[in-house]
């Protein structure tokens, strides 16, 4: 059959329309949704907001007062991409109307490790972090004997290999709990939860750590429950009120302990152009020493690093350096070379990063004998202008720690300060 113009030039903006319609039928995850990772502890929500701006796509993961940046968000038709390219590690998944279907993948020494995790948009003013215990089926704890989690709680978490102590700093506004676990190798960062009919559940997730709690409320006025990390780690913990004053945890600065007899700290490890790199070099005689081991994949060296970077641009005009030591993940020297610069890059590092190992400790322990050990990534060496160790410190509070972070940081700041002050020794 053979239209005539006057039909076709009616029909055209009906096609047109439906043209438009189709092209702006795609879907957006721009944003505010309700993230869950099916953790083997059961749901790990944490909050995802994506928004569209100049540059394109931007997204980040929101755990109580943080907003974790995602490095990159990739749209191909209903696919989505959000990469952490610091943590070698990515969310991929399908946008279905408001759902999305897919699985968090972090990269291990030798496979990825992966979860299955579903989103749903949620308002700006979303609800509770979990849904209510009631809905899941939970029993009820001894709600009568804790009313509430607010304060500070020495706690043990126990696994297979053994018990470590940790100090839980807890605030609850109504059922809302956000706060941190506090450990002699770091903090678990920025947590949030509900406490509800004597139940507590917190969770984290960062692109890195993917964090679940779960705890009941005993007559006693204690909590006992489990932790667990990823797809795999598990752990039981009970948590009693901390006394006053108690010193829950050991002194990060006593934890690591110095076997030269000279005072002295020695190593020798390739830079990322290939090149060794001891304390022998000139650049550092006479210098104030910072040495720092990290790691890219490590979430509380990704809070010092910024830290240490900014210290550098602060004091290197007065006599100090810094260097990195990076203990990474699979040995593979091409991977972990590029994501030591990544790192660098990110905090606007200005100082010699090298490549030293894995994050093995017991390894890293064995590759620095004048360590008595390596008890934790981060891990920071001072040393005087004379090249001898004057402190270590294990560990790190970072800004989830609120009132601890501003404290170390005045402690970092003091110590380099009076070794600064020192006269650099003689020729």
């Amino acid at each position: 059959m053979r239209l005539s113009r006057s039909t076709v030039r009616l029909a055209l903006p009906a096609l047109l329309l439906l043209a438009f319609s189709a092209c702006n039928s795609a879907p957006s995850p721009v944003g505010q949704w309700r993230g869950v990772l099916t953790s083997p502890g059961g749901e790990l929500p944490f909050g995802l907001r994506v928004d569209s701006g100049p540059q394109g796509l931007r997204a980040v993961i929101q755990n109580g007062s943080e907003d974790a940046p995602v490095s990159a968000v990739e749209l191909k038709g209903n696919d989505l991409m959000l990469r952490f390219d610091g943590y070698d590690s990515r969310i991929v998944a399908t946008i279905e109307g408001d759902n999305l279907t897919g699985k968090w993948e972090k990269r291990g020494k030798t496979a990825y490790a992966a979860m299955p995790l579903s989103a749903h948009r949620a308002g700006a003013e979303a609800a509770s972090r979990f849904r209510p215990a009631s809905e899941l089926g939970l029993a009820a704890g001894a709600a009568e004997a804790v009313p509430s989690v607010s304060g500070n709680w020495a706690v043990a978490f126990v696994d297979e290999e053994e018990t470590s102590p940790a100090e839980a700093e807890l605030r609850q506004e109504g059922t809302r709990v956000t706060g941190t676990f506090r450990t002699p190798t770091g903090d678990h960062r920025f947590l949030e939860g509900s406490y509800e009919s004597g139940v507590l559940r917190l969770s984290a997730f960062d692109g890195a750590h993917a964090f679940l709690y779960q705890a009941h409320a005993e007559p006693g006025g204690t909590l006992r429950g489990d932790f667990w990390s990823r797809d795999s780690y598990h752990a039981t913990w009970t948590a009693r009120r901390a006394a006053e004053r108690e010193a829950v945890l050991p002194d990060a600065w006593k934890e690591v302990g110095l076997t030269n007899p000279e005072g002295k700290f020695r190593f020798r490890f390739p830079d990322l152009a290939g090149q060794p790199v001891t304390l022998d070099d000139p650049r550092f005689a006479g210098k104030v020493v910072i040495v720092n081991l990290f790691g890219s994949w490590c979430p509380n060296c990704n809070d010092e690093g910024p830290y240490l970077a900014s210290l550098h641009k602060r004091y290197r005009d007065h006599g100090l350096e810094i260097v990195g030591l990076a203990f990474e993940v699979t040995g593979d020297a091409t991977r972990d070379r590029e994501f030591v610069r990544r790192f660098g890059e990110r905090y606007g590092i200005s100082y010699s990063l090298l490549l030293a190992g894995t994050n093995d400790k017991e390894k890293a322990g064995a590759a620095l004998p004048d360590l008595t050990r390596v008890a934790s990534f981060p891990t920071t060496v001072f040393l005087g202008r004379d090249g001898k160790v004057r402190k270590i410190h294990s560990g790190f509070d970072g800004p989830g720690t609120g009132e601890h972070f501003a404290e170390l940081k005045k402690e970092f700041e003091g110590l380099i300060e009076s070794l600064l002050a020192e006269p650099a020794p003689a020729g």
